[in-house]
């Protein structure tokens, strides 16, 4: 959840009342939901409020949502404006972010978590421009204080990502990638970082900036996924006032703006073979034409991609430029999917517990060894990101000094029991006399059923075939009842 100890206001404007009541059953576990189905009722209540997002349909009877939020950016600049809609016209999607200032267009059918997503991130937007609005007036009062203030935060940016900060176990596979990172960060090579989705990839991009000689300079980020073409152009090469319907003023673009320093492409395996030739060309030629000029203009970036694709599947497959992949690809950093990495679950796991404590304000003695084993064995599919969201909602979740299994999410609980072939390993690890090799496989059976039972002793002796008192006997012989927090 978001670090503010008051809930954020979220503000839905949708004419469809089914639709409303949809978002505000997903939104209210995280956010206060105001509700309004025509502009004029989402205008009082913005005047009544302080709403940190509005979530607004594009197409509604009265006005269009690019025309409510356009007045609501007059007036309310600082909160975040978001359109919902299940139409994917480009005009629509750029005179929206032109004209209104859009921060996303969101596409219907949308998924709850997604949304969930987008909607902090919108919310901590609105937290950060009034840190910055703070940030500015200190700056015209205290100038010299406020440079040096700046340069504080800039060194603590650039600390946080430093490679040795990066939180792995001293065994982890990542070290290699560490030490390969040291390496190539202060040369302007282009890197492609591999693999999947919430492994770190920006994490890294972010640290082989802040370990270059560029790190004084901008680290600018574009999502290339799903954007059209046309858009996507804009955002990173920029436009020229009246070059497109919607365009009301001159826009730099990204590449404009990390000028001597780097920029970050993310998911850059989805961009079309057409936006493909334009890149190349920019790559090639280290200079962009913004949409509607003629001019060319020098620009002097470091490239990090990213993508969750096999780019040279997709180079082999025709789905991507070889000579594109050559550009991006000077170096290459394929990051682990977390289960490949499992050594660094217990470390990542506290890292994430000390932060979350101090941002909730909420402090814990820390994992109980349940826990710790069940997310170790847990196969993460969300990767990193999954896991550091689950340390959060223990956190929340618990009312006792010990973060313990019951409080994770069931389909971590229901971790996969050791695969047959790795049954043998585990036997094989098991040395001593046969007793000793069979009381070491029915306390761990002991463990593991009391975890999938969530300690539920009844049930457990229930499946293996016990008596209670047959049960507790064999915890106090193996000593699992001291393991229970």
């Amino acid at each position: 959840m978001l670090s503010s100890l008051k809930r954020p206001t979220v503000l839905c404007v949708d004419d469809e009342i089914r639709s409303l009541e949809t978002l505000e059953r997903t939104l209210d576990e995280e956010f206060t939901v105001l509700t309004a189905s025509n502009a004029d009722q989402a205008t009082v209540l913005l005047e009544e409020n302080e709403v940190h997002a509005i979530l607004c349909d594009q197409r509604m009877p009265d006005r269009t949502g690019v025309e409510f939020l356009t007045d609501v950016r007059q007036r309310w600049p600082q909160t975040a404006r978001l359109i919902l809609s299940g139409y994917t016209d480009s005009e629509d999607i750029i005179r929206g972010l032109n004209e209104a200032g859009i921060l996303q267009y969101i596409t219907k059918p949308w998924h709850p978590d997604n949304l969930l997503l987008i909607m902090r991130g919108a919310c901590r937007l609105y937290d950060l421009q009034n840190e910055n609005e703070l940030l500015a007036m200190e700056m015209r009062l205290t100038g010299e204080q406020a440079e040096q203030n700046i340069q504080q935060k800039k060194q603590r940016l650039q600390q946080a990502f430093q490679l040795d900060e990066i939180r792995r176990h001293e065994d982890s596979p990542l070290n290699s990638l560490c030490e390969q990172a040291a390496k190539i960060s202060p040369y302007d090579v282009s890197v492609l970082v591999a693999g999947p989705s919430g492994a770190g990839k920006e994490l890294f991009a972010r640290a082989l900036h802040y370990n270059s000689l560029r790190a004084d300079r901008p680290f600018v980020v574009e999502n290339c996924g799903a954007m059209p073409d046309e858009l996507l152009a804009s955002e990173l090469f920029g436009h020229k006032k009246g070059s497109f319907t919607g365009a009301i003023t001159d826009h730099v673009g990204l590449f404009e703006q990390a000028d001597g320093g780097t920029i970050f492409l993310d998911e850059i395996g989805e961009i079309s073979p057409a936006f493909q030739v334009k890149l190349l060309r920019v790559l090639q030629e280290r200079e962009v034409r913004r949409l509607g000029e003629h001019q060319r203009r020098k620009v002097d970036v470091r490239v990090v991609a990213s993508t969750n694709r096999d780019l040279e599947e997709e180079v082999r497959a025709g789905r991507f430029r070889q000579d594109l992949y050559f550009r991006l690809a000077e170096v290459t950093l394929e990051l682990p999917a977390l289960d490949k990495r499992a050594v660094d679950i217990p470390v990542l796991a506290e890292s994430f517990l000390a932060k979350a404590m101090s941002e909730f304000d909420k402090p814990v003695k820390g994992f109980t060894a349940e826990a710790l084993d069940c997310m170790s064995r847990y196969c993460w599919p969300g990767n990193v990101r999954e896991l550091q969201n689950e340390v959060r909602r223990m956190l929340v979740l618990t009312e006792d000094e010990w973060l313990s299994a019951d409080l994770l999410s069931p389909r971590v609980l229901r971790a996969a029991p050791v695969e047959e072939s790795q049954e043998t390993e585990v036997l094989a690890g098991l040395d001593g006399t046969l007793k000793e090799r069979i009381e070491a496989l029915e306390k761990r059976i002991l463990r593991e059923t009391l975890i999938r039972h969530r300690w539920n002793k009844s049930q457990a002796s229930r499946e293996l075939g016990l008596s209670r008192v047959g049960l507790r006997s064999k915890l106090e012989r193996y000593g699992l009842n001291k393991d229970f927090h």
